[in-house]
């Protein structure tokens, strides 16, 4: 029987961040107005995202991706159905947009 070797040791790759978690959350005004939008559940989840991403960005449930086409600007999911953009500025989160992966389109345009 073969043993499997440990991650990063020619197993299955680590994902390591070289930039330090978050410390702050700093909403913009986009976001508050989709917030306030969302139905009550979809809420208590987004914000307990917005905490993840603060204390583990590379929790496997965010699915954290960089958007393509835009600079520094971030994906993360909240549910299959819902995302969050965002984007890091020094110690600070800054979430851009929250909603169904329409958010994602308006985004880039």
């Amino acid at each position: 029987m073969r043993r499997r070797k440990p991650a990063g040791h020619g197993g299955e790759p680590t994902r390591k961040s070289t930039a330090p978690a978050p410390q702050r959350v700093a909403r913009t005004e986009s976001f508050a107005r989709d917030f306030r939008g969302l139905p009550k559940e979809i809420q208590a989840r987004t914000e307990k995202a917005l905490l993840r991403l603060v204390q583990n960005p590379l929790h496997p449930s965010l699915r954290v991706k960089k958007m393509q086409g835009l600079e520094n600007v971030w994906e993360a999911s909240v549910t299959m159905s819902y995302h969050i953009t965002f984007h890091r500025t020094g110690d600070t989160l800054i979430p851009r947009r929250v909603g169904t992966h329409d958010i994602l389109k308006r985004e880039k345009g």
